[in-house]
């Protein structure tokens, strides 16, 4: 019986100590990972800005942000300059975004678009061109502002 119970303990550790050792090691997502995200949230902001769903635009936005900081901070080989030029159309967006204004939201969208290119070509990617979106992958999500409750 003890040695049955020692052949059990053996074997529970062999399965936990992978596991421990797994969890003290901290995951750091690809860049290529990092920059779809960002992608994907981008494309979602336009649509969010376009149909006017501030809310969800704002969303959107922070997500891309969060992206463009994890880059940032998981790879530091990232020209800090590039990183920095996507500050003030961020900030530009979110002014836009507070205000309701279609008008500064494009102006930010495209300076934010500009500055993702020119750290694309910066770091010898310039094969990787974002533009504004012409058409919506997410077929299953409306962008349209929720409607009020009806009384």
């Amino acid at each position: 019986m003890r040695r049955l119970v020692s052949i059990a303990a053996l074997l529970l550790s062999f399965g936990i100590a992978p596991m421990a050792v797994a969890q003290s090691e901290a995951y750091v997502p690809a860049l290529a990972e990092i920059m779809s995200a960002a992608q994907w949230g981008h494309i979602k902001l336009w649509f969010a800005g376009k149909h006017a769903n501030w809310e969800l635009a704002s969303y959107e936005l922070r997500q891309v942000r969060a992206s463009l900081e994890d880059a940032a901070t998981y790879y530091h080989r990232i020209p800090v300059e590039y990183v920095n030029a996507t500050v003030e159309p961020v900030l530009a967006i979110a002014a836009a975004i507070e205000a309701k204004d279609s008008v500064r939201f494009i102006k930010g969208y495209n300076e934010l678009t500009a500055a993702c290119n020119a750290c694309h070509e910066g770091v010898g990617r310039g094969f990787i061109v974002i533009q504004v979106p012409t058409a919506s992958p997410f077929s299953d999500q409306s962008f349209a502002p929720p409607k009020p409750p009806q009384p």
